[in-house]
C-alpha cells in the first residue's frame, strides 16, 4: 500500500461565518468519516492543527511566530492515508467534509525510498 498526507486547506472566512452548531456538525463530519476510513482500512492518523505555530527560515534559522497567510487559506489540519493507489486517494479526498464549507483538499504522495 503506497502511503499520502491529505492536507486540509481551509477557507478561513467561511469558517469565521459558521455558527457554533454549523462547528460541531463539521467537527462530527470529520469524526464520522474518519471512522469509516479506520474501518475501511485507509486511515493511519489525523488531526486538526492550532492556528498558530512558529516557522524557522534560512542558513539563521531565524525564528517567527506563524504560519503566516498569504491567502484566505490555511492548512487546517491532515489525514495521513494508505491505498493501493492515486486514484483511489483521490475519489476518498472527494467525499472530504472540509468541501462542505468550501474547503481544499490537497494530496502529496509518501515517498518511498525503496522505489527509488
Amino acid at each position: 500500500m503506497k502511503k499520502f498526507l491529505l492536507l486540509l486547506h481551509e477557507n478561513i472566512e467561511a469558517l469565521e461565518n459558521i455558527s457554533p452548531n454549523e462547528m460541531e456538525k463539521l467537527a462530527n463530519a470529520h469524526f464520522e468519516w474518519a471512522t469509516k476510513l479506520g474501518e475501511q482500512g485507509y486511515l493511519i492518523s489525523g488531526d486538526g492543527l492550532q492556528e498558530t505555530g512558529t516557522k524557522i527560515t534560512g542558513k539563521e534559522c531565524v525564528i517567527k511566530d506563524g504560519p503566516y497567510i498569504e491567502s484566505k487559506e490555511m492548512i487546517g489540519g491532515y489525514y495521513l492515508l494508505q491505498a493501493k493507489d492515486l486514484d483511489t486517494i483521490i475519489q476518498i479526498a472527494k467525499e472530504c467534509p472540509c468541501h462542505l464549507w468550501g474547503g481544499t483538499t490537497e494530496i502529496r504522495p509518501i515517498m518511498d525510498y525503496d522505489e527509488c
